[in-house]
């Protein structure tokens, strides 16, 4: 949620940030709301004034004396039209919420314009594609792939999206899980295990409410199945002050994700590419305003970090305006290459989110002398399993229909190479 101050004293500031990630907004429509509200404001704050003046009067009076009677039957009215006016100022606040709601963050003055994703920058590149294996091949036209990674079968249980993984691939899926939270505490990431479903309150707190509900599973009760452990653990810390000491805090977790993905078909998602329900730790981060761009470039690394363990080439994005989405400020894109379909896979998104989450959180710290403030929270896929297995299994082919397992995931895979007979 954005400063209303900030939309108060500088509206065209305001618009021109918002145009930049090319959404349209009814920004007209959240000021007069708000003035609205503000108006009802004065008038209750006035009402309530002439009320308290009138009790004060009252205090000097005899009592049942013709004064006194005038000044009770006074402030009876004066409270009649409070009561009544708070309940309509409770309705405009109300209304002021929900508009402010629909307003997205804005952009760091260092994101790229650009309104589709043609438009995204390289920062950065590592690795060189073409030493992938010469016998690459894109990872469902694998001889033997089915029968660990069975689409067939989810579809019939549960529908598209939701595979088997048996036995080595189940296997390959929590090695890579228990390697990204091992490295991760080797980070200084303090592994949570969070609930995978959350409330509208939660969801409405990271951003996901109003604007992705399409994207999510919704129980009756009603409940979200988490798109992400961003979700639940950013509202770790709702409505709390922490301790300004303890920042940054650094906290991982994993949790299988749902989404619906709506409208998502073709070639570009066949396979691991895209699924309903996907495993994936995450990232996160509470931390000081002062310090959160470069705690977001220290987020970064430390996922850069995993690919390089893995070996995969990929390349890091800087996502321009058009592409950064509702909630971020700053966004960095983390994608492998597949060496079988000769493309880019994003695996990861590392982004700030200032104090956007925070302010509808309430999450908060207080410097030592001073009024609380608001955190920055920082959110980084470290990383999406799905994508990952897929580059590991078309790099790392060999002529023999195996494939090789990285040296770093060795150990939490217990051999040296996945079999599909």
């Amino acid at each position: 949620m954005l400063d209303a101050k900030l939309l108060r004293e500088s509206p065209d500031l305001v618009r021109a940030a918002i145009a930049k990630k090319h959404l349209t907004v009814d920004l007209d429509g959240v000021l007069a709301a708000d003035a609205a509200w503000r108006a009802q404001l004065q008038e209750v704050e006035q009402l309530r004034a002439t009320q308290k003046a009138a009790n004060t009067a009252m205090a000097a009076l005899p009592k049942g004396s013709p004064e006194f009677q005038a000044k009770l039957a006074e402030m009876k009215a004066v409270a009649a039209q409070v009561k009544e006016k708070d309940a309509g100022l409770k309705v405009a606040e109300e209304r002021v919420r929900e508009a402010m709601l629909t307003l997205p963050n804005l952009p760091h003055a260092t994101v790229p314009e650009g309104r589709t994703p043609e438009e995204n920058v390289t920062f950065s590149t590592h690795g060189d594609p073409a030493a992938a294996s010469p016998h690459a091949s894109a990872h469902w036209d694998i001889p033997g792939f089915a029968r660990l990674f069975d689409f067939e079968r989810g579809a019939k249980v549960t529908g598209a999206g939701f595979p088997f993984f048996i036995g080595e691939g189940a296997r390959l899926v929590r090695a890579l899980i228990n390697f990204f939270l091992a490295e991760d505490a080797r980070a200084g990431y303090v592994e949570v295990a969070p609930p995978i479903f959350v409330n509208a309150a939660s969801a409405t707190a990271t951003g996901q409410l109003p604007d992705k509900e399409g994207q999510m599973y919704e129980t009756k009760d009603p409940l979200y199945a988490v798109p992400t452990a961003e979700v639940p653990l950013t509202n770790f810390f709702r409505d709390e002050i922490v301790d300004e000491a303890a920042l940054p805090i650094k906290r991982c977790a994993y949790t299988p994700c749902f989404r619906r993905e709506a409208g998502s078909y073709g070639k570009d998602v066949r396979g691991l590419n895209r699924l309903h329900q996907f495993d994936k730790v995450e990232l996160l981060k509470w931390v000081h305003p002062a310090t959160s761009y470069a705690e977001l470039d220290a987020l970064r690394v430390d996922v850069e970090a995993l690919l390089q363990k893995l070996g995969l080439p990929y390349r890091v994005l800087l996502m321009c305006g058009g592409d950064l989405g509702f909630a971020q400020s700053k966004k960095y894109d983390l994608e492998v290459w597949a060496a079988g379909q000769k493309r880019w896979l994003e695996v990861s998104s590392c982004s700030n989110f200032e104090a956007f989450q925070a302010r509808r959180a309430q999450i908060r710290f207080r410097p030592k002398d001073g009024k609380a403030e608001l955190v920055h929270t920082l959110n980084g896929s470290g990383l999406a399993v799905p994508r990952v297995l897929a580059a590991l299994l078309e790099n790392n082919l060999e002529a023999d229909g195996r494939v090789r397992i990285p040296e770093a995931l060795v150990p939490h895979f217990g051999q040296t190479h996945l079999t599909f007979a």
